[in-house]
């Protein structure tokens, strides 16, 4: 760290890089007041925020003790005093703010290149590189469609809200890194935007005036992940189960479940793990089929499940079931929890109820230690001990703004947190039963913490259909924005979820997402909010056999994801992660958005347009060979055919997982191709 001062500005330089460069003409800080109006409507927020005030503070004075060095900015009549402490902590610049409390906005100002890059900010679907653009962090239905000039987003729109836009994220995160190589962690849950529209400068726009902001530089983007995942969190591998084979995702009754399993298995198909999110019951509403959300075994539907699970187990096939952090009104477990006093409240002092969707629920509150107890001892009971080995943690986004909390806490700080708190009580659920590390839990919704307890994330309910801002393509920058943000085990609904307004999954849209889902992960299957209007993996003969092809590739990539989950846990890097992390040098790849690099050896360039069935994908310096039939190219674009069967990937001549490659051209390409 180091602070210049000349005059009436001065500079904040993080290992020769500014960080912070103040003047009088352009000050790094703004204070101001706002009024917000937010609106929820099943879990889509409206936020809207009137600026009454916005103060420039062009002096300062700055103070030295010790290590620390406060930095007083204020207007020109020494009013409206912002302070800034910075100093060096285990090895890392802080930056702690403080306003005065009449005052509720500020705007920070970090200093920028025209030509920088930068990425992260949670799990972004539209944009990978964040320059040019602002982005509201605020965790929050996605919507359907985060296109606002596309038909689906205006008919949601129109019918309740439910229209997202390009930022809107289960998974925000006030953290980036720049192709300057530092990052920036907001470690606070208030509302923020990250604004990047500007050429020379970034602009922190921040609800209330105390703020804890990290900054840390490094050489390489390696040791930049690194060091974020340090002070973040890591992941811990995944149990070998979770990515040696497929998970089919199957709802409709054990013999349902029982007969598709089979199928795909006689069909040659690996499958590890049947996932069945309607274990405890199912509502039907207009959005389609529902579950019941009182969660316990539903007997009726699911007859003998207990003994199946066991019978399945010895086969190599785990089970996995789904719950969520809400009770609803017509089930047992919420009156347990409103006879505890387990429920947030509102401000009458009465159970917060919200509606999801034509049902009704209470909010099981997470700052009361006793109700995440009672909840996490409810998964041990309900789910682990039945031999249930993974689940999905769905929601968490859900948390209104004017609740009141057992702790005391503001509900608008919370908002953000509450996925975190979510992933905690899973995490304490595996904990107890001693199943940390060899079951699985599967998230939407996160935030700053999420790193350390959720032990994956899938990327919510994507549209069953092509758009570049919902579809296919949207996962894969959701997945390289989430990894630069501290997470790095990422998965999808293959084929997508969201089908309203006329979407419905197509046979090839199916394929190709299975081809993608190959080369993430873990494998994994739904059949979405309206089952009868999608292709599902059995739809037809020809599916069966393209689906269980896929799954065998997939499982012989298990040695190489094993050594990739064990390097994100003790280093950091993604699974699924760009190309710059291993050729920062290629200016070419900072641009690459729907190619990745699936660990060190692999380059994928997933089809994600409907008829399409040639690839055009750019290869830096390296030797290159084609999976499929051992070309090598060096590098450069290239065009290669990638009929349904035949995905567009290439592996690294020099790499140590040679023979898997080759392994797994033997296996060649789908016989249909």
């Amino acid at each position: 760290m180091d602070i210049s001062i000349n005059g009436d500005s001065f500079i904040i330089r993080l290992d020769d890089r500014v960080l912070i460069n103040h003047s009088r003409k352009a000050p790094c800080v703004y204070v101001g007041k706002g009024s917000e109006t937010i609106k929820m409507h099943v879990g889509n927020f409206d936020v809207q925020d009137e600026i009454t005030e916005r103060i420039p503070l062009e002096s300062f004075e700055i103070e030295q003790e010790k290590d620390i060095c406060t930095i007083k900015l204020f207007h020109i009549d020494k009013r409206n005093v912002f302070e800034m402490k910075v100093f060096e902590e285990d090895g890392r610049l802080r930056i702690i703010t403080k306003g005065k409390d009449c005052y509720n906005r500020i705007w920070l100002r970090l200093a920028a290149s025209k030509d920088e890059y930068v990425y992260g900010g949670g799990e972004q679907f539209s944009y990978f590189n964040l320059r040019g653009r602002k982005f509201p962090i605020f965790t929050t239905e996605q919507g359907v469609g985060r296109n606002k000039k596309t038909m689906t987003t205006f008919l949601a729109d129109c019918n309740d809200g439910g229209g997202g836009d390009y930022w809107t994220t289960f998974f925000p995160q006030p953290t980036f890194i720049t192709s300057r190589k530092y990052y920036c962690h907001i470690d606070n849950g208030q509302y923020q935007i990250l604004d990047f529209r500007h050429d020379d400068y970034h602009e922190l726009h921040m609800w209330g005036t105390e703020y804890n902001i990290t900054f840390e530089a490094a050489d390489t983007y390696a040791e930049l992940l690194y060091k974020l995942t340090g002070l973040l969190g890591r992941q811990i591998p995944l149990p070998e189960w979770a990515y040696s084979g497929a998970w089919l995702g199957i709802q409709g009754g054990t013999r349902v479940c029982v007969e598709k399993t089979q199928r795909m298995i006689e069909a040659g198909a690996v499958i590890n793990a049947v996932w069945s999110q309607d274990w405890a019951g199912v509502r039907y509403t207009s959005f389609g089929k529902r579950l019941k959300w009182d969660w316990h075994w539903n007997k009726v539907l699911y007859p003998g499940l207990d003994e199946q699970i066991k019978k399945w187990k010895e086969e190599g096939i785990h089970f996995l079931a789904y719950v969520n952090p809400y009770v609803c009104v017509d089930g047992l477990q919420f009156i347990e929890a409103k006879e505890k006093g387990y429920l947030v409240r509102n401000r009458n002092g009465e159970d917060y109820i919200v509606d999801f969707g034509e049902f009704y629920c209470g909010i099981v509150d997470f700052t009361n230690p006793d109700a995440s107890e009672w909840y996490s001892d409810m998964i041990v009971r309900n789910l682990i001990d039945m031999g249930i080995d993974g689940w999905m943690a769905d929601f968490g986004e859900y948390l209104p703004v004017d609740a009141v909390l057992y702790s005391g806490e503001d509900a608008m700080i919370m908002h953000n947190k509450w996925p975190a708190l979510w992933a905690k009580v899973n995490y304490d659920a595996l904990v107890k039963s001693d199943r940390l590390g060899k079951a699985v839990f599967f998230m939407r919704a996160g935030y700053t913490g999420s790193q350390k307890y959720a032990t994956m994330v899938w990327a919510g309910d994507q549209n069953v259909d092509w758009s570049l801002d919902d579809g296919l393509a949207s996962v894969i920058t959701a997945a390289l924005s989430l990894g630069m943000s501290g997470y790095g085990i990422h998965t999808s609904d293959i084929g997508g979820y969201t089908t309203l307004y006329g979407m419905h999954r197509t046979k090839e849209l199916f394929q190709r997402w299975a081809e993608f889902g190959i080369f993430t992960p873990v494998m994994r299957t739904h059949e979405g909010n309206r089952p009868d209007d999608n292709w599902q993996f059995d739809s037809d003969e020809e599916t069966i056999s393209h689906f269980a092809w896929a799954t065998r590739i997939h499982a012989k990539l298990s040695r190489y994801i094993k050594d990739l989950l064990e390097e994100n846990a003790t280093k950091g890097i993604p699974l699924m992660r760009p190309f710059f992390i291993h050729y920062e040098d290629d200016k070419e790849v900072y641009n690459l958005q729907y190619q990745y690099m699936f660990g060190r050896d692999l380059a994928v360039a997933p089809i994600y347009n409907e008829g399409q069935t040639i690839q055009k994908l750019y290869l830096p310096e390296d030797e290159w060979v084609y999976l499929w039939d051992g070309r090598q190219f060096g590098k450069g674009w290239v065009e290669i055919e990638a009929p349904i069967g035949k995905p567009a990937v290439f592996y690294r001549k020099q790499s140590p997982y040679k023979d898997i490659f080759e392994e797994i051209r033997k296996e060649g390409i789908w016989k249909n191709a």
